[in-house]
């Protein structure tokens, strides 16, 4: 497996990714009716679109396997919490991990680039958000080095409130 940055050729790759992943984690934690109509050509379209602009501010990664499949990705660019208003704290935005590669290490190694590409851009700590109740998720952060740090929000920009927890890390910059 191999993660490089994302292209707008990968779009449509991207997408699938995202509504596979989503359907397969969040499976009795969201509502089946929503997860059901996730749309694959309107996630590609989205994706075409924030790839396609120069000043979009994050970093897609890709995940692929030995073939050369898209099965994963990462968003990465600056935290965008009001109490966490310092700019050398960047974001985990988005990671997705198509099911069938849970648990191969490939979610792994697309985290240790995602933050690998925060400190090379200057940010000392890094932030994610997950559903509070998603357990297997919240497992793997953990194992990566991530803790929570006390942040709670409810999100119902889906139509539904989902209750997220923040999780930070402290970021090793490189050494110049």
């Amino acid at each position: 497996m191999r993660v490089r940055v994302a292209r707008e050729a990968d779009a449509e790759a991207l997408a699938r990714v995202h509504v596979d992943s989503w359907r397969a984690a969040y499976q009795g934690l969201m509502p089946q009716e929503y997860l059901d109509r996730l749309d694959p050509a309107e996630r590609a379209a989205q994706w075409r679109q924030a790839l396609a602009q120069p000043d979009w501010p994050f970093t897609a990664l890709v995940l692929e396997d030995d073939s050369g499949t898209v099965v994963g990705f990462a968003t990465v660019g600056p935290g965008q919490d009001e109490d966490a208003d310092d700019p050398t704290v960047g974001a985990v935005a988005a990671m997705y991990v198509l099911s069938t590669h849970w648990g191969l290490g490939g979610g792994r190694l697309l985290m240790a680039e995602a933050v690998r590409v925060l400190a090379d851009s200057g940010c000392g700590e890094a932030i994610l958000w997950v559903l509070e109740s998603n357990q297997r998720a919240r497992r793997f952060y953990e194992a990566a080095g991530w803790r929570v740090d006390g942040g709670h929000k409810i999100d119902e920009s889906f139509g539904f409130p989902m209750a997220l927890v923040r999780y930070c890390r402290q970021l090793a910059r490189p050494q110049l």
